[in-house]
């Protein structure tokens, strides 16, 4: 998180800058920069305070420009670099040679690409969203996995994008970033047996839950086994609950148990600098 003090603004009040958190599992790594964003430091307000960056939401849409115009800038690439999905919670895989209006943006819930200074957004708010590089093939991509887009095979359509691109998965490094944690997440019986239907061996994902007939799913422990099954190298898992820590991160869950009309989205974004 950055540790620098507040920057004065226009208007004479202390201007907080966009706060990212960052996987050690990319450290030192050339020409890669990532950054799992939270709320914090942008100019929305109320449900939405501050760095909401989802057009998807009901937020004012110049305000959610301005939020991903900062998030561009502290990443390092222009503002119309900074590129995003239309979401739908599926496996489709986008490539991207060049960077796309926001209206014209694929319904996909992946990316990868190896063109320089183009940022690669994934929107969450539970969800667990997944970083890639492969430094050495100069290969990056960005998921979102919710337990719809990872039990159906958004993160192994991601790894064979990647390894059409050269690259390979015992190189590719994974950082799976804040989401919503097993002990946040309460889910019925029968959504316990449609990923154990997938796969036996699932059932280590549950615990009992608090109310009879529930059970708590682990989302991040399922996507980093789905990960790790593909052979992939690297994998790291910065281990924060988006619903418990309210300050610092948008939560759908969070939204829909206190019955408000809507909720931000936070961002993740990683890039591959120019040589």
């Amino acid at each position: 998180m950055c540790g620098c003090a507040p920057c004065p603004s226009l208007d004479g009040k202390a201007e907080v800058k966009p706060h990212m958190l960052t996987s050690s599992i990319f450290a030192n790594m050339d020409r890669i920069r990532h950054g799992f964003f939270t709320r914090e430091g942008g100019h929305s307000d109320g449900i939405y305070a501050s760095l909401n960056c989802g057009p998807g939401s009901s937020d004012n849409v110049e305000k959610v420009g301005q939020n991903r115009t900062r998030v561009a800038e502290e990443i390092g690439v222009t503002s119309s670099g900074l590129v995003t999905l239309y979401q739908v919670h599926s496996s489709s895989v986008a490539i991207v040679d060049q960077p796309w209006k926001q209206s014209d943006a694929p319904q996909a819930d992946a990316m990868v690409s190896a063109v320089p200074d183009i940022a690669l957004g994934i929107l969450t708010a539970d969800c667990v969203p997944v970083l890639f590089a492969d430094p050495d093939a100069g290969v990056i991509g960005a998921a979102h996995a919710g337990w719809k887009g990872a039990s159906g095979g958004v993160l192994e359509a991601t790894i064979a994008a990647m390894e059409e691109m050269d690259a390979d998965a015992r190189r590719i490094h994974a950082a799976i970033g804040p989401c919503i944690r097993q002990q946040s997440y309460e889910v019925s019986n029968d959504f316990m047996k449609t990923i154990v239907a997938l796969h036996m061996g699932n059932t280590r994902f549950f615990t009992k839950g608090m109310r009879g007939g529930h059970f708590q799913f682990d989302l991040p422990g399922y996507v980093y086994a789905r990960l790790d099954n593909l052979g992939v190298g690297h994998i790291d898992d910065l281990s924060i609950d988006t619903y418990t820590d309210e300050r610092r991160f948008f939560s759908y869950r969070r939204m829909t148990h206190r019955h408000e009309p809507d909720y931000g989205r936070q961002i993740s974004v990683i890039t591959l600098e120019s040589p």
